[in-house]
């Protein structure tokens, strides 16, 4: 199938990406009407021989012509104008260097072979994930039905059966020994033609729990409830929303349910044997075993059904569960999947802080803590929607001052201790009592916000490669994580808490600064816990926890250019350039600096001189700083460059690749509000004062512009000079300095 055909049939997220690839050098109508004959020839080949070159270049024009007599004899006035005007853009720009040419679509080609390799790549996944998905449902169905014709199973009908047949042999029995002595033979036949030597052995097999009881608990304990509690690992640390518990609870109530009917069930044929039985009867032979089996089942099903439905978290930070601070109440609510009425209100919950924390070398030096507020609760139908639950809304945790305690001398710091809440309570019932317990997944307790990123990351980490609650001293040797793994954790960290994750360009620039370049690509790559998260040495600062400042600068002042995609965010300075090159004067881009530990963004934009030569500009970051005072897109509106001698502009015309700033940025700029007047200024109302606003303005080096900008003239730069304040020059464009948030009057008047 022809390349250029494949492309076509692929999203428009794709097509975005092969739109890029042509502009006015050499347009997609080329790509379009010739691109047969374009993916005949091997243009890297042509590209290394000039007079091969000059041949295509000239074939090329001969194409165009074919093209263009085509659209004649179809009257198509439009193409053929198209036609004519690419034909002399041609001209100009390859005549002279047709390997240039030859250079050019053969880049595009392979550019093009790299978007439809990632396109298929992703709907491999995509029809990997749907199968998985479809195999998930399937299974679901499957187990639905199954815990349907267990409640299905008519056991109880057998028995009111047998009870029916033993009434009717006591009947006829004593009718019988009334009229006179019956043999004992006579009388085992009598028993036999009743029915009661053959019903008695089915019944029992149908309360003796057949290999589907089995089956049934053992997929939900061992499979289900596993898989759910992975899935809110998952979502605790900021991937896809966990499923809703009700589909256990669904299972869970059903199959319990049926185990009381069996231990109900198991009680009548008990009452049966008592008032007949005889020499082998199954009751008597099955009885115990029946019990102890039906026991079991039903305390290894409650046991399992005590779990923590959501993770202790403080609602200050719904997004950082199970990092906790000390003297700051946090919420935890737990769930008992069986749902039954005679449950409400009998199991009364307490919590315990590091219960089973076992006590080594290494939690010795572990922080001690008290649970502080009411600690316990009774689980009820009333306060969660009709499940049995317990929700626990004011707890706090205190450090414990004891003399001798932890002074940070241990081998882990506060932020890689791992602490866990257990919950326990008992459930007793005539002639069961069952001791329940649970616990949440680890916890890092801090006593200072400015601890939050590096807890987070402690959870992130343990989340993402654990799955052992109790599991407390995982810091002491942590694992190291496989980019993969990294990469789609890290894109979470965007999506939960704004509107876009993280795109491949984006993941592998993160992935080079971690891994480096040769192994960025590598999805098995492995990166360590102190790469991640501690200083690699003393020139730099944690990769998280630039993320993390970023993170908080998006949500703080960038959450709508973020999430409509304004932002490039994460590209190396090495890939703005191949990105900007070609592009249009004025086009720029923004990306997050790399070299700033408390998160900050620029702008980098392309010139040309007069000469032809590609000139990159980059301003200094901005921080929350300036953020704070100026909105970003107000910055870009009103950002200035300006050199001695020369009249302020804007450099910035188009955001990458080619939408003109005031589209992309227009409706966030700030305006004055609707209802507001002009401002008089010889009014005594206005005070007298002439508006003004913050701009920034870049100082340059008059021979860095003296190409691409015009010479002012004294009059103009002496009334300039008077209304900026060169006391709040604070930004820097390459090496020379630069005027940010300047005032500088509105009025025309000034």
């Amino acid at each position: 199938m022809a390349q250029w055909y494949q492309l076509q049939q692929l999203d428009s997220k794709y097509l975005e990406q092969v739109d890029q690839l042509y502009d006015d050098t050499f347009p997609m109508e080329i790509r379009q009407y010739l691109s047969q004959w374009i993916e005949s020839h091997d243009w890297e080949q042509v590209a290394t021989n000039e007079s091969l070159a000059t041949v295509r270049f000239h074939d090329l024009l001969a194409q165009l012509d074919d093209q263009y007599s085509r659209f004649t004899l179809e009257n198509n006035f439009l193409m053929q104008h198209n036609i004519r005007k690419i034909k002399r853009n041609l001209q100009d720009c390859f005549q002279a260097d047709p390997v240039h040419m030859a250079m050019i679509i053969g880049s595009s080609l392979n550019e093009e072979k790299k978007i439809l390799a990632v396109a298929m790549k992703r709907e491999v996944l995509e029809n990997v994930g749907n199968t998985q998905s479809n195999m998930v449902v399937e299974k679901q169905k499957e187990l639905d039905n199954r815990v349907k014709e267990l409640k299905n199973k008519d056991t109880e009908q057998k028995v009111k059966s047998l009870e029916d047949l033993q009434d009717e042999h006591d009947f006829k029995y004593k009718t019988l020994h009334n009229r006179g002595k019956i043999p004992g033979l006579l009388w085992f036949a009598f028993m036999w033609a009743c029915g009661l030597c053959a019903v008695p052995a089915p019944v029992v097999r149908e309360c003796g729990f057949d290999v589907a009881y089995y089956k049934i608990e053992i997929t939900l304990i061992s499979e289900e409830l596993p898989e759910w509690k992975r899935r809110q690992q998952i979502a605790c640390i900021g991937g896809p929303p966990n499923a809703c518990l009700d589909q256990l609870q669904t299972w869970f109530t059903a199959v319990a349910e049926c185990l009381q009917q069996v231990r109900q069930q198991l009680n009548k044929l008990q009452e049966l044997e008592q008032k007949y039985t005889y020499e082998n009867d199954p009751i008597t032979l099955k009885k115990q075993f029946l019990e102890d089996r039906s026991m079991m089942l039903f305390k290894n099903l409650i046991v399992n059904s005590l779990v923590v439905e959501r993770q202790p978290c403080m609602p200050t930070h719904p997004q950082r569960p199970l990092v906790l601070k000390t003297g700051v109440q946090f919420t935890v609510k737990l769930r008992l999947l069986v749902k039954l009425q005679e449950f409400n209100y009998q199991l009364k919950v307490k919590a315990s802080f590091d219960k089973d924390l076992l006590i080594t070398t290494v939690t010795c030096s572990f922080r001690r803590f008290n649970i502080l507020g009411t600690n316990t609760k009774v689980m009820n139908m009333e306060e969660s929607n009709g499940s049995l639950a317990a929700e626990f809304r004011h707890l706090q945790l205190k450090e414990q001052k004891a003399a001798g305690s932890r002074t940070n001398e241990g081998p882990l710091i506060v932020t890689e201790e791992l602490h866990s809440i257990s919950f326990e309570t008992q459930l007793c019932q005539p002639g069961i009592v069952i001791d329940l317990e649970t616990s949440s997944l680890p916890i890092v307790v801090i006593s200072n916000v400015s601890q939050l990123p590096a807890g987070w990351a402690s959870i992130l980490w343990y989340n993402m490669l654990s799955n052992e609650p109790k599991n407390l001293s995982f810091f002491l040797s942590p694992p190291q994580a496989c980019w993969s793994q990294l990469s789609e954790v890290l894109s979470w960290q965007f999506s939960s808490v704004t509107k876009r994750g993280l795109n491949t360009e984006q993941l592998n620039m993160l992935g080079d600064k971690l891994l480096g370049p040769d192994a960025a690509g590598n999805p098995e790559g492995l990166i360590p816990w102190t790469k991640f998260c501690k200083n690699v040495n003393d020139k730099s600062f944690p990769f998280w926890l630039w993320i993390e400042s970023i993170l908080e600068l998006i949500k703080r002042h960038l959450l709508p250019l973020w999430n409509d995609g304004c932002i490039m965010g994460f590209v190396s300075k090495e890939r703005e350039r191949t990105l900007l090159k070609d592009k249009a004067p004025g086009t720029f881009l923004l990306r997050f600096s790399e070299s700033s530990r408390d998160g900050a963004i620029t702008f980098t934009w392309v010139e040309r001189s007069q000469n032809d030569e590609i000139q990159f500009h980059a301003v200094e970051p901005y921080t929350k700083k300036e953020l704070t005072a100026v909105s970003f897109p107000d910055i870009i509106r009103n950002y200035k460059v300006m050199a001695a001698e020369n009249i302020p502009e804007n450099p910035l015309r188009y955001l990458y690749p080619d939408i003109s700033k005031d589209n992309a940025f227009g409706k966030y700029y700030s305006r004055p509000t609707e209802t507001s007047e002009p401002m008089d200024v010889e009014s005594p109302s206005g005070g007298g004062y002439i508006r003004t606003e913050l701009i920034s303005v870049s100082e340059v080096h008059p021979s860095r512009l003296q190409d691409t900008m015009l010479p002012m003239s004294p009059e103009v730069y002496g009334a300039l000079s008077q209304l900026i304040n060169p006391a709040e020059i604070d930004t820097v464009v390459g090496a020379a300095p630069c005027a940010c948030a300047v005032s500088q009057t509105a009025s025309s008047s000034a």
